[in-house]
């Protein structure tokens, strides 16, 4: 029913300016606009809702994350930008914080600015 419909994805923010400056500036999503409860970005044809919360706890979890093409050269752009990315005990990560599954996919996490788990994998799966 929904399988052909068009997804909007939704994050949290305290702080919508410092969420615009990273979703925009260090991420490079395309700013739709903008009202008294939350933004908006578009990511390669889909929806990001960047919603103003008045307080939240970050999930421990991803929440939301991108298929990118060259794994290690998008961290590479990333941190070149300030990004960090994070290393976990439970997994064997690479130099550039990579863990690879089994699978042959590829993940690395980060975090946005309020502490939201964010991601990128590389798969030849997808």
């Amino acid at each position: 029913m929904l399988g052909s419909s068009n997804v909007i994805a939704f994050v949290p923010t305290e702080n919508p300016d410092r969420a615009r400056a990273f979703y925009e500036g260090v991420l490079g999503l395309r700013f739709v606009s903008k009202d008294h409860y939350a933004m908006m970005f578009e990511a390669n044809g889909v929806r990001l809702r960047i919603a103003l919360v008045q307080e939240f706890k970050p999930a421990p979890f991803t929440i939301l994350g991108w298929i990118v093409p060259d794994i290690a050269g998008t961290i590479r752009e990333l941190a070149m930008k300030g990004v960090v990315f994070q290393r976990y005990d439970i997994f064997k990560q690479d130099d550039l914080g990579v863990c690879t599954f089994l699978s042959g996919e590829q993940v690395a996490w980060f975090k946005d600015p309020d502490g939201n788990t964010l991601s990128l994998t590389q798969s030849d799966l997808m």
